[in-house]
């Protein structure tokens, strides 16, 4: 190799984000605890003033467990924010933003000329791996042999192992974009393969509850416009049956088949899709059904949510979905909707949609809904509401129990949120604060959409990420349609690590009780946690983790 090349390499803890014109900020790390039944990540930085290529990479140590090693890919963004944002940001500008995990392969990795990349690298600590300290040495290679750069990180593995995640997680599946984007028939076999995939990868993320479109979801759809077919219970219309006095049979076929799919995943809960429209409940889903022989949309945009057809359908629908719910041994997992984010001004129109539907389920079926107006929950209209975390302040003061939150775009200042151009850290800090404040499940809408808003127009994600200038980048999606199944974000990541926080407060709890737990999540503040007010920086994120793991180990 000529003597005149420069190579460099730094190790970096998962909250960075290396971006290709820009030295990594954050002070090397070296160091780190993790628990039994962890997923354990970091990264190795690297920059070259020359082009190399098919760079291998290996990890050595003595923890005798496999270590996965993805390179961080770049993805563009246009919109990476609004106009009026905070400071709490990386960049605001548009470019090159690193995001996707992509597997490494037998070509290895390449090092641009002045640009700096990242891998990678995790490692499941499962419950049998002994405790103790272990060197991660990270080797870079060159393609002739010669050694190029070696990273060490001491990473201790403390005895005790993080209990299972209690939190109810849903990320919205949305089972049309992924049909569309690999032009598959819908609920062909390699769509079900392509559900399959997912489903898998969201459930090794923490996200135990899946989106369940009974019918085609009503959700981000143009007034007017549809969204493809994804049905999963069959209707077809008796002969004879008068209009507005139909009389329905289901087939429940596609649904067996989803649940027994979701629970082969690892999924514990299932979520009804919306039963009504979404801003509003004006109107109906799309619903296709058979009549003598041939198929047709009986109910969507033009039916109005108040009439007595749906009323009726509803009435029959439901009662029997019921049945079928308690025949697959899921009735007590299942959770229904009835319309998105309704505000004050659709109070009328979603009280009679949510009267029908309690009318017409037993009450043992949670209803949850995403709104940000307390006035549902005190007029009784929603008994499970779900407010968005910039708005959660009253609902939390009036004592609302098993309380969940949200957030979307809309949710871009001063709270958590997981955009591009947002440092992780503010990604991360969720976990503490839905430990902090008991909340019982977090609801996200895009796990997988990749269409404009409004779903007008089919989009290729690794192109375009903010939903055609419509959502900040990295509000919409949180996994990459790759050739055979799902490739990874930083953010999925990420989040998946704010849960395993939230396991391991809950650890320490069990151990020291939650006021002690809380003081110290909250040592060292100049005012108590809350969603919106909260250290920013990557370096308090790590310490806060490390004490916990410290108070863990000094109690087990």
């Amino acid at each position: 190799m000529s003597s005149q090349l420069i190579f460099q390499t730094r190790c970096l803890s998962s909250l960075s984000k290396v971006f290709a014109d820009e030295a990594p900020l954050e002070a090397p790390y070296t160091h780190a605890t993790a628990l039994r039944g962890e997923q354990f990540a970091f990264q190795v930085a690297y920059t070259s003033n020359k082009l190399l290529k098919n760079i291998a990479v290996d990890v050595v140590s003595t923890l005798g467990l496999p270590f996965t090693i993805r390179t961080v890919g770049l993805v563009p963004s246009e919109m990476p924010c609004y106009a009026d944002h905070d400071a709490q940001v990386l960049r605001t500008g548009p470019g090159l933003y690193p995001d996707p995990l992509y597997p490494l392969d037998e070509m290895g990795v390449t090092a641009l000329p002045g640009q700096w990349r990242s891998l990678w690298i995790n490692v499941e600590l499962n419950a049998r791996v002994p405790a103790g300290s272990y060197a991660l040495k990270v080797m870079l290679t060159s393609d002739e042999g010669e050694p190029l750069g070696e990273e060490v990180l001491e990473l201790t593995v403390l005895a005790a192992a993080l209990p299972k995640q209690k939190l109810l997680h849903t990320e919205w599946f949305h089972t049309d974009c992924i049909a569309t984007y690999y032009q598959v028939d819908v609920f062909s076999e390699e769509h079900w393969r392509l559900i399959g995939a997912f489903i898998e990868t969201a459930v090794k993320h923490g996200i135990n509850m899946i989106l369940t479109p009974i019918f085609t979801p009503p959700l981000d759809t143009a007034i007017g416009g549809e969204r493809p077919t994804v049905q999963l219970i069959g209707v077809e219309i008796e002969d004879g049956s008068i209009e507005g006095d139909r009389v329905y049979h289901f087939d429940y076929r596609k649904l067996e088949r989803w649940v027994a799919l979701c629970q082969s995943k690892g999924v514990e809960y299932f979520e009804i899709s919306h039963l009504f429209t979404q801003w509003g409940a004006k109107h109906t889903p799309k619903i296709m059904a058979t009549y003598q022989g041939e198929e047709q949309r009986i109910f969507g945009w033009d039916t109005d949510a108040s009439g007595e057809a749906y009323a009726n359908f509803l009435g029959q629908l439901l009662p029997d979905l019921d049945r079928v719910l308690r025949k697959l041994g899921i009735a007590s997992c299942t959770y229904f909707h009835v319309s998105d984010e309704p505000l004050q001004e659709h109070l009328e129109t979603y009280k009679n949609a949510s009267d029908l539907v309690k009318k017409l389920l037993p009450p043992d079926y949670p209803i949850i809904d995403a709104l940000t107006e307390i006035s549902y929950y005190e007029q009784g209209i929603v008994q499970k509401p779900i407010p968005s975390n910039d708005h959660i302040g009253p609902f939390l003061e009036a004592g609302i129990p098993d309380l969940w939150t949200y957030y979307c775009c809309a949710q871009y200042k001063d709270v958590s949120n997981r955009f591009f151009n947002m440092p992780s850290a503010r990604n991360r800090v969720i976990g503490l604060q839905l430990y902090k404040f008991g909340i019982q499940g977090f609801l996200h809408w895009g796990y997988n959409f990749y269409y404009a808003q409004y779903a007008v127009k089919q989009l290729d994600p690794f192109k375009v990420t903010d939903a055609l200038h419509a959502f900040p980048s990295g509000d919409s999606f949180l996994v990459y349609p790759g050739e055979e199944g799902p490739i990874e974000s930083i953010r999925l990541e990420v989040f998946y690590e704010a849960l395993q926080d939230m396991r391991a407060l809950q650890l320490l709890e069990s151990f020291i009780g939650k006021e002690r737990t809380v003081a110290l999540i909250e040592e060292g503040l100049a005012e108590p946690l809350t969603f919106s007010v909260y250290p920013h920086s990557t370096a308090w994120m790590l310490d806060v983790r490390e004490r916990i793991n410290e108070a863990i180990a000094a109690c087990s």
